[in-house]
């Protein structure tokens, strides 16, 4: 492969890939909503690593995706959002990576995706991986980190002075898996985590979760009895339906960090008495828009990564699948949308 593209090479001489797409939406069971199939090797931008694929992981919003695939010309469109990988060309105008770096990233919902031999990502979103890691470890980190420390720091305003509750709901999932450590770690607040069943009540205290309460019952009596006055915090996952009980579980002035979307019976002005306040998080916002502050991401990863390697934090890797493939990926898809998955399940190169 070249490892220059100041001269791009013509489509009709570039060599080609395997990659895993859709043509529309269809179940994650049917054989046709991801397919395997032949393209062309991209050609990096000014701004573009491209990156031989190792590991990619499973998320939500891939499945997400997939329900509504919408490919626009004669080729599949190709999902994924997490990878991990070795540099395999550089843009012109790259100046974090060289060809042969280690590298980890979520990509970008407005590009071609991970699921490929191949992958082109803006350098900006993209970090060296934790060298401590493998990149079948180091692939279950990105998005979900992304939103985490996103949540925690940006949106809520929390330092490593900030004191108080977080309740984390789903904390077994991927987000709240990196949650409960960046909270732990990196703050003094009270994690309460939310878990349904022995094995994920294990797993968030395993990560360092200070309570637990199951979601399935009454969420705000339980939390109430841990935190009489309220809790400062609330991380949500699953918004839908449950406003209000945010709303009467959080203090006077509490804050709530959605990363969905509340639902049609859910009204805002639930929260106005307090004086609460709703943030919106989505990972995906700096790249899709092109953000001033797209290098935010690079420089996330990059403290992650010392993190990692220093021991604080640790890999959400839970079970790892050989192959990247329309075989592999359909299954993954399908255990996600069970909602019965702890950690994050990754894939990797045969």
């Amino acid at each position: 492969m070249s490892t220059s593209t100041s001269h791009p090479v013509p489509a009709e001489t570039r060599a080609t890939m395997r990659a895993v797409g859709s043509r529309g939406p269809r179940p994650a069971d049917d054989p046709e909503s991801l397919i395997d199939f032949e393209t062309l090797v991209p050609e990096p931008g000014e701004h573009d690593i491209r990156v031989r694929v190792e590991a990619v992981s499973a998320n939500p919003v891939d499945t997400k995706r997939r329900s509504a695939a919408t490919p626009e010309g004669d080729e599949p469109v190709v999902f994924g959002y997490d990878a991990s990988g070795i540099v395999d060309a550089v843009g012109g105008a790259v100046t974090l990576f060289q060809p042969g770096d280690e590298v980890y990233y979520a990509g970008s919902v407005v590009r071609s995706g991970t699921n490929a031999d191949f992958h082109l990502v803006d350098e900006r979103i993209a970090a060296k991986k934790p060298a401590s890691l493998s990149h079948a470890e180091a692939a279950a980190l990105p998005l979900t980190t992304l939103t985490a420390w996103e949540s925690l720091f940006d949106k809520l305003g929390a330092t490593g002075e900030t004191e108080g509750d977080l309740l984390i709901v789903g904390a077994a999932g991927g987000v709240g898996s990196m949650l409960i450590q960046l909270a732990t770690q990196l703050t003094r607040l009270r994690v309460i985590a939310t878990a349904s069943r022995p094995e994920t009540t294990e797993w968030v205290r395993s990560l360092g979760a200070h309570e637990v309460v199951d979601h399935h019952g009454d969420l705000a009596a339980q939390v109430r009895e841990l935190a009489p006055d309220g809790v400062r915090f609330v991380f949500s996952p699953s918004t839908p339906g449950r406003l209000a009980t945010y709303s009467e579980l959080l203090a006077t002035y509490g804050e709530l960090v959605v990363i969905d979307g509340t639902g049609p019976d859910d009204d805002i002005n639930v929260l106005k008495p307090k004086a609460q306040s709703l943030h919106w998080e989505s990972m995906f916002t700096r790249s899709t828009f092109d953000a001033p502050d797209l290098v935010r991401q690079h420089e996330i990863l990059a403290r992650v990564a010392e993190l990692v390697d220093a021991g604080t934090l640790r890999t959400t890797l839970t079970e790892t699948v050989t192959g990247i493939d329309a075989a592999t990926l359909r299954a993954a898809h399908t255990r996600l949308e069970s909602g019965s998955t702890i950690g994050k399940l990754v894939l990797v190169r045969r």
